[in-house]
């Protein structure tokens, strides 16, 4: 066996002495237990994952939908960008979800923002669905609709080939549809992304780089 076991591991003595879990000699991608633990991924505000190591191609239709649950009002959710100006991005920023979407002509932004006391950083799992069909692009969170005009509808393809960053992005990495730097801390869960027929649902363990993300469980519910 060559890789690392998902899972908590305590009160381990060797030849009837305790080891001492406080203070490890060296420790690498290993994180606190904790007791209570929900479905998802944990993101602890300095990281990200990324996805997709050759590059994943946005072109005309996308929709992309996941939950978060997060008591931070600003984070990176997805970006995917290319070494032009074609991309994708969601974030929270002060709040409110933003997607921006560039099919080369130049950045649109569908914005939710929550009405009256209604939070989305209040740490319960919100449901979130962002759709890019040609030139139109429209955000669902919680079963509530915003979509946005788009004066540019002869442009429709993203030609994006770059790799999926979840919650985060590399310093050395441009994202053109991104606005925010602040890594998500929180919790995902369900990320899928459909296009056509087509639909796949992300798996965090697969990613080829975690920085600051554990993919197999999140802390309960903060109070």
């Amino acid at each position: 066996v060559t890789h690392s076991i998902p899972a908590c591991i305590g009160s381990m003595t060797i030849n009837g002495k305790q080891l001492d879990n406080e203070s490890p000699v060296s420790i690498f991608a290993v994180n606190k237990c904790y007791e209570k633990v929900q479905d998802g991924t944990f993101f602890d505000g300095t990281g990200f994952a990324a996805l997709v190591r050759e590059g994943y191609k946005v072109r005309s239709d996308v929709n992309i939908s996941l939950e978060f649950r997060t008591t931070a009002a600003h984070g990176v959710l997805l970006g995917v960008s290319s070494a032009k100006v074609d991309a994708i991005g969601l974030e929270i920023v002060h709040g409110k979800v933003l997607l921006h979407v560039n099919n080369g002509a130049g950045r649109i932004t569908a914005m939710y923002e929550p009405r009256g006391t209604n939070s989305l950083c209040d740490g319960k799992w919100h449901k979130l669905q962002a759709n890019k069909s040609k030139h139109r692009i429209s955000l669902i969170i919680d079963g509530n609709l915003v979509h946005t005009d788009n004066p540019y509808i002869q442009s429709t393809s993203a030609d994006t080939n770059n790799p999926i960053y979840v919650g985060g992005y590399p310093a050395d990495v441009k994202q053109n549809c991104l606005t925010s730097k602040s890594s998500f801390r929180g919790c995902l869960r369900n990320l899928v992304l459909t296009k056509g027929q087509h639909t796949e649902l992300f798996d965090f363990s697969r990613a080829f780089d975690l920085r600051g993300v554990f993919p197999h469980s999140c802390p309960g519910a903060e109070h």
